[in-house]
């Protein structure tokens, strides 16, 4: 049998803890090994138990959620998956550049929390095409880095192929690799492929990273 994900929750709100704990307990595939109520005992948990996923809210008491994403992705191999609202959008960018693997909003449905959690776990990064325009308009109200340079861009064009360029940008227009496969008219084996190459190039952990190159270098 195939070892479940498993799952860390991070959010002060008992209900709101209690209420994506369940919905991953009583689904097939999941397994909740620890919750906490703070940035510290999500820390502290997640070098304890190693859970693939952290379901890790932003604003807790003590230590917040930014905090704890930085230390828990610089230490171990969990990866981070951020609940948030759109309200947040300025905590969650200092989430994605301290290693978090995507935004979660609160008000997703159960499937959607369950299936976020298999693409994150699998080594993706989760974003929406909703979630990424939010991104980049914190991206640029933030003074450093600065959003877009010429040295970026120039970065970019020497060491992509046109098509790698064209991948990127879809990237950063929140596309998956399917409607990527469907509008570059490609098969998904393809667009992975091109993906691995972009990770590999631009040095970069994540789809997440790859949408902030692209913005630096003015493809988004």
């Amino acid at each position: 049998m195939t070892a479940p994900i498993t799952v860390l929750v991070a959010d002060d709100q008992a209900l709101v803890r209690a209420g994506f704990a369940g919905i991953v307990t009583m689904a097939d595939g999941f397994q909740v090994v620890a919750q906490a109520c703070d940035g510290a005992q999500a820390v502290a948990a997640a070098r304890a138990v190693c859970p693939d996923v952290v379901l890790m809210d932003v604003r807790m008491p003590g230590m917040d959620g930014l905090e704890a994403t930085r230390l828990i992705t610089a230490t171990g191999p969990s990866r981070v998956l951020i609940l948030t609202t759109f309200d947040l959008d300025d905590y969650v960018f200092g989430a994605l550049r301290a290693g978090a693997s995507g935004f979660l909003l609160k008000d997703t449905p159960p499937e959607g929390l369950l299936s976020a959690i298999e693409v994150v776990a699998g080594g993706e990064a989760l974003l929406a095409p909703t979630a990424t325009r939010r991104l980049i308009q914190a991206f640029t109200r933030l003074p450093e880095p600065a959003p877009v340079t010429s040295r970026a861009a120039d970065r970019l064009r020497s060491l992509l192929t046109a098509r790698e360029l064209e991948v990127l940008t879809l990237i950063a227009a929140g596309s998956t690799n399917t409607e990527i496969a469907e509008q570059l008219t490609v098969s998904t084996g393809t667009v992975k492929t091109h993906v691995g190459h972009l990770l590999a190039k631009l040095d970069a952990r994540d789809r997440v990273q790859l949408v902030l190159q692209a913005f630096r270098g003015g493809l988004a």
